[in-house]
């Protein structure tokens, strides 16, 4: 059974989710067209396993779904809209300070 998420649980799930440059490629690849796992491997150029990893992450976030189509699995976004909100933070203007990191990263910046 599909539930709804509160507020703040899907800020947090987005969050996480796009806490990891892979997990952001995937999700602009899947913004552009849904895909079969061979696929995105290859076009983001990393094992599948390591891809498995992430896209289980992403399902757990309820950002993407599995489609059948035959006997192969289709990855795609949960919901139209999150391609929008993807291209709304892609073009939203930070302010970020060349020389701060995020309080949260000790050993790397946030972006």
């Amino acid at each position: 059974m599909v539930t709804i998420a509160p507020d703040i649980e899907v800020l947090s799930r987005f969050g996480r989710a796009l806490a990891d440059p892979i997990r952001c490629r995937i999700l602009i690849a899947l913004r552009e067209a849904p895909a079969h796992p061979a696929e995105l491997a290859d076009l983001l150029g990393i094992s599948r396993t390591r891809l498995s990893n992430h896209l289980a992450c992403l399902r757990d976030c309820g950002l993407v779904v599995t489609v059948p189509v035959g006997r192969r699995i289709r990855y795609e976004l949960a919901d139209a809209r999150l391609g929008h909100a993807l291209d709304d933070l892609r073009t939203a203007v930070i302010a970020v300070a060349a020389d701060r990191t995020c309080p949260d990263s000790a050993d790397q910046g946030c972006c």
